[in-house]
């Protein structure tokens, strides 16, 4: 998802709440307003003031919110209709209402204003529905401006194709952008779209042979991007997707990983939250590090090594320096860097315990005693809280490598660049260093299709066991 739609989709729930809580407030003046009075004065027996009112409102706007996402209200699909939210919002305020109805019932209230229950749920459907609809028409005034447009190119220039190429140009509201359009998906279409930095593949060719269309398939799985296809084109359903229209066509979305719309924002807030909570716990082991550090070797304490991530963008990835400075590769270190390049080679060479495109050196001669300590025990990786919070990682994820090995990935391995690496993952906790390369992507691949946040929670548990164990780490 484009990084508006995200934004939109965050706002959405505080956005709510605010306007549940605005709605009852707004019952409770209306209560005591002059024409209301006169026509049905205070009872004598109204007894819930401002100060009790005021909190036992948040509460229960918090659980109409929990209503509301069973509902399906906070779906992270940009192209539903407006028209099936606000039925929603019926229905979730409707049922709100009802359950506040039945434990006033049940538990034998003594609440003599029936009419801020009432007002509160009508003015709840109408504040909720005008949220929604400015929310609607913020975003519709954005796409006319060209913000957050999602690049498309579709395949196939068929009846169904030009049909949704047209009605992409003519409506630019529904965020979508038409770059380009094929008659089919070859080398051509594969090398321009890779060009224009499409967002979006939206197949509809019905003459594309089952091998085209996987290609085309497993063309947007290694760059990361969406793919779409017209309903009637093939037989099979995939598991993970998503259906819409488009022009009056029903359009599937395939999806690789779990980790869009709400997982995507779920899982961030967990990596800002959780490394500043791991930061402010490890602060005292990593300042002591430091100081080993400089006592040791001295200058620079953090080591900055290129890697590749989400995408197939490269970052620094940041770890306290466990190698001697003349053995140190890489920019940061300027020409002995080229020269440790060629150390490390031979090294490759000659003690590489890995097959396939990652390395390993076993002992390694490189490493300072100290360093061997701090890798032993992962302490090196804590400054990588620091690329979380930044978000180039997750606290969870796969394993990041350098663009030298990523260069000799097969077209499967890269599955792994569909989501941020992250500082531990499954992979880590199932056996660091004694994995081979394809067992590491298997395991990785299966995180990225099954995400959860349990899931996330789990593995984290579980690393210092693995560290403690020091399976696989040298």
């Amino acid at each position: 998802m484009k990084r508006l739609e995200l934004t939109f989709a965050f706002l959405q729930l505080p956005l709510d709440y605010f306007l549940l809580v605005l709605a009852a407030f707004t019952a409770y003046s209306l209560r005591f307003a002059g024409f209301i009075t006169s026509i049905r004065p205070v009872a004598f027996r109204f007894n819930l003031p401002w100060n009790e009112y005021w909190p036992l409102v948040l509460i229960v706007a918090a659980l109409w919110i929990i209503i509301f996402a069973f509902n399906g209200l906070y779906h992270t699909n940009p192209n539903r209709k407006l028209t099936k939210d606000l039925n929603r919002i019926f229905f979730a305020c409707s049922t709100g209402f009802a359950g506040i109805a039945l434990y006033t019932f049940f538990t034998l209230q003594k609440f003599d204003s029936r009419f801020l229950v009432l007002a509160s749920w009508i003015l709840a459907i109408l504040y909720v529905c005008a949220g929604r609809i400015l929310m609607k028409l913020t975003k519709m005034i954005l796409y006319r401006m060209g913000f957050g447009l999602r690049r498309v190119a579709i395949i196939g220039q068929n009846n169904i194709g030009q049909e949704i190429a047209k009605f992409i140009q003519i409506n630019k509201r529904f965020g979508y952008k038409l770059v380009d359009q094929f008659n089919t998906f070859n080398e051509r279409a594969a090398d321009k779209i890779i060009r224009s930095k499409i967002d979006e593949i939206i197949f509809t060719d019905p003459r594309a042979t089952e091998d085209q269309a996987l290609r085309a398939i497993n063309f947007a799985n290694d760059h990361h991007l969406s793919f779409k296809y017209s309903a009637d084109l093939f037989s099979t359903i995939s598991t993970s997707m998503t259906v819409t229209t488009l022009a009056g066509v029903p359009i599937i979305e395939l999806r690789r990983t779990r980790l869009m719309g709400w997982g995507k924002i779920v899982k961030r807030a967990f990596d800002i939250i959780g490394s500043i909570v791991l930061i402010i716990i490890t602060s005292p082991l990593m300042f002591l590090t430091v100081i080993c550090i400089i006592i040791e070797t001295g200058w620079p304490i953090i080591y900055k090594n290129e890697r590749v991530g989400q995408g197939g963008h490269n970052f620094f990835t940041y770890k306290f320096r466990s190698l001697y400075k003349k053995y140190c590769t890489g920019r940061q270190f300027g020409e002995a860097g080229d020269e440790a390049l060629d150390v490390e080679a031979e090294l490759i060479k000659k003690q590489n315990s890995k097959e396939g495109p990652v390395y390993k050196i076993k002992d390694d001669p490189r490493i300072t005693p100290f360093g061997n300590f701090i890798r032993k025990w992962s302490i090196d990786e804590l400054p990588q809280f620091l690329n979380v919070l930044k978000g180039e990682m997750s606290l969870v994820g796969p394993r990041p490598h350098q663009p030298r090995e990523v260069e000799q990935y097969k077209r499967h391995h890269r599955a792994v660049l569909a989501i941020k690496p992250g500082i531990t993952g499954i992979a880590q906790i199932s056996g660091r260093s004694n994995l081979n390369f394809e067992e590491e992507v298997r395991l990785d691949t299966f995180y990225l299709e099954h995400w959860n946040l349990l899931l996330d929670i789990i593995i984290l548990i579980k690393t210092p066991f693995a560290v403690i164990k020091s399976k696989g780490a040298w």
